[in-house]
């Protein structure tokens, strides 16, 4: 492929901006995908990396139409069938079990330079995408019947639509001038690798303290994946310590959940917040990922967000296509921005809500009287799974079980 003017032009190669582009290639469309950088190559002989993501049913099944997910299943990931919650004075933990849902499994505890690597892999072979990289994006020239690209290599490309996958500080929203709503917690998520006594027998365990929630996620070789939110001060002390000051902390933290830490690798701290985009497309643009939305990390639904961004773009632009119109009209986009900005808002509140209420008084009526109803309705159980599984009633066809080809042929 050769062209300088394209269908679309992604600017952004990340883990949501190279799903795009391989759904799109792999249906037809002539794309560009411009990208700083490349990923470092995955190699599973490395440490586990300390950035995980718990990708949902739905997202793995959009993956797989992405053909990146079968790279992923080949190398190593843990599927976890249970989910268990404690808010730290409550004895009885919520539990979530795949099969009293019907479901095969939860999710899939997956690397992010795994998955990052597998679709570069994909969309950088076979030349269904064009790829601009190492480069930039300098400025966008827009336009009625399409826009231009400016890219700091001085290359210039054309594409009926342009999509932002660049991230939370998106230089394409930047671009279009759109304004973001934007709520720092003051607080920040601490990552490590730990070992625990006993294997973590494959369950995404949760327990909410006065700083925030403490979460174990299982890894193939029985370690956990932490993610510990603490206020912004606490968590800068937490990085401080040595390794057995930390341990200990640790330890009390868990409270004897598998055991005592008996390992823990270096631990990295990065700030949580919640950006919302006051629109997600205008002027033949569009905004996917963390570009239109930033969530609270509470229940891992950031990259499943941006997928399923991905996916509801790739199905509009394909039925659109298939009807002879035009993929950058302002009724597309409209279309797009109305389904997706109500999706990614209501779990972003969602988290919101469900962090404030476990942020308040662990004595308080309000939060006894939430535990409870959770707990005691299998309806709303039900609902929040389906939704975090990314294939309740408003998922994208692609997250729960429709191909690619099944959508062109619509």
């Amino acid at each position: 492929m050769n062209n300088s003017h394209y269908d679309l032009v992604i600017i952004g190669a990340g883990m949501v901006g190279a799903c795009l582009a391989s759904l799109l290639s792999r249906s037809g469309f002539s794309v560009a995908l411009v990208e700083a950088r490349e990923p470092r190559p995955f190699d599973s002989k490395d440490d586990v990396g300390l950035r995980v993501s718990a990708i949902s049913p739905g997202s793995a099944a959009i993956l797989e139409q992405a053909a990146a997910w079968k790279a992923v299943n080949a190398s190593r990931n843990r599927p976890y069938r249970r989910m268990q919650v404690e808010d730290g004075v409550e004895s009885d933990p919520l539990l979530f079990d795949a099969p009293a849902f019907n479901m095969e499994r939860l999710g899939t505890i997956v690397e992010n330079a795994l998955l990052q690597w597998s679709l570069w892999q994909v969309v950088g072979s076979g030349g269904l995408v064009d790829v601009y990289c190492p480069d930039q994006l300098d400025r966008i020239e827009f336009g009625d019947n399409s826009n231009h690209v400016y890219l700091q290599s001085g290359k210039v490309v054309a594409a009926t639509l342009v999509v932002g996958a660049d991230g939370a500080v998106s230089g394409v929203r930047k671009a279009l001038g759109i304004r973001q709503d934007h709520f720092s917690y003051n607080q920040q998520g601490l990552v490590a690798v730990v070992r625990k006594q006993k294997p973590n027998p494959g369950v995404a365990w949760q327990r909410f303290l006065s700083g925030g929630p403490l979460a174990f996620l299982p890894l193939e070789d029985g370690r956990s994946s932490i993610v510990w939110t603490q206020p912004s001060d606490q968590a800068e002390r937490l990085m401080k310590l040595d390794a057995e000051a930390f341990n200990e902390e640790l330890d009390r933290a868990s409270e004897g959940w598998l055991g005592q830490v008996e390992s823990c690798g270096p631990r990295a701290a990065f700030p949580l917040s919640m950006r919302l985009s006051e629109c997600y497309a205008s002027k033949r643009t569009v905004l996917i990922g963390d570009a239109a939305h930033v969530v609270h990390p509470l229940a891992g639904q950031g990259v499943n967000l941006g997928f399923a961004d991905a996916a509801a773009l790739a199905e509009s632009l394909i039925r659109v296509r298939l009807a002879g119109g035009d993929i950058g009209s302002a009724k597309v986009l409209q279309g797009y921005d109305r389904y997706r900005r109500s999706e990614s808002e209501a779990m972003a509140f969602g988290m919101h809500a469900l962090r404030s209420l476990f942020s308040i008084d662990a004595l308080s009526p309000a939060r006894r009287i939430g535990l409870a109803v959770v707990k005691r309705s299998w309806t709303i159980r039900d609902l929040f799974l389906q939704r975090a599984a990314g294939v309740g009633k408003n998922a994208p066809r692609l997250a729960t079980g429709a191909s690619l080809r099944d959508l062109m042929q619509a």
